[in-house]
């Protein structure tokens, strides 16, 4: 059974910079899309991004704009979400979560247990 884990969170200033990790455990994370969200407090979960099992299809949360990068290594089995210029409003738990298919955009049926992310001067 596959399983996903989330690295790279913490406390960062407004403005600044972190780099998300997912690792995936399992021979297949090549085989599928990966997919990245968000859920603050009081808030449901949003969808953040998505890239495709050879890295194409790469979709960002319109709001979000060029702050958010995502990528994936699979020699690695890791998926990255860079994220940039951090907003108050990006505090939240981050997951990653695996698509169904490879291309993504659809269902995400394993997930992470999630980072959490904190952005505050």
């Amino acid at each position: 059974q596959v399983q996903l884990a989330e690295s790279g969170g913490g406390l960062v200033q407004p403005g600044g910079s972190l780099r998300l990790s997912c690792v995936a455990s399992g021979r297949t994370f090549e085989d599928y899309a990966i997919g990245w969200f968000r859920q603050a407090p009081g808030k449901e979960r949003e969808f953040v991004a998505n890239i495709a099992y050879n890295g194409g299809n790469i979709i960002i949360r319109d709001a979000l704009g060029a702050r958010f990068t995502i990528s994936r290594d699979n020699a690695k089995n890791t998926a990255y979400l860079d994220m940039n210029d951090l907003k108050p409003e990006d505090t939240a738990v981050y997951y990653c979560a695996r698509g169904d298919s490879r291309y993504g955009g659809g269902e995400y049926d394993i997930w992470g247990q999630g980072t959490q992310v904190t952005v505050s001067s």
